[in-house]
């Protein structure tokens, strides 16, 4: 795997991360409720890095497997594993002492989002 690919990965991890907590302060300010106990920084990062470098990971065994369709095969791939993720919001049991935990999904959501946007937004700049 090339030091570019990795850069990659871990520049769109960083993208993700920020732009998820911007998401995360705009959401509590418009909904004043604090879901810090289940969502917090260091998991918004450990999940955008992680899951972006795990992407990368994909793109360049596809890369290899598949010398023509890899960039067709890996676009499906990943908006495919995001919206299976987001299951895992949909379906968390939060704490009881959290306030309206009706809306901890609109929240979440739109993480999932941001890592996938972020590859695919970051690609052309770098040469895998």
């Amino acid at each position: 795997m090339s030091k570019q690919v990795l850069l990659w990965g871990f520049i769109s991890g960083i993208l993700a991360t920020i732009a998820s907590a911007i998401w995360d302060k705009v959401y509590f300010f418009a909904m004043q409720t604090d879901f810090s106990k289940v969502i917090n920084p260091f998991s918004i990062a450990g999940a955008s890095i992680l899951g972006c470098l795990l992407a990368v990971v994909l793109y360049t065994i596809l890369q290899k497997l598949l010398n023509g369709k890899h960039e067709v095969v890996f676009n499906f791939s990943i908006s495919i594993l995001t919206i299976a993720s987001l299951i895992a919001p949909l379906s968390i049991s939060l704490p009881l002492d959290i306030e309206f935990p009706e809306i901890f999904p609109a929240l979440a959501l739109p993480m999932h989002f941001f890592p996938a946007m972020a590859l695919f937004t970051l690609k052309p700049l770098f040469k895998v």
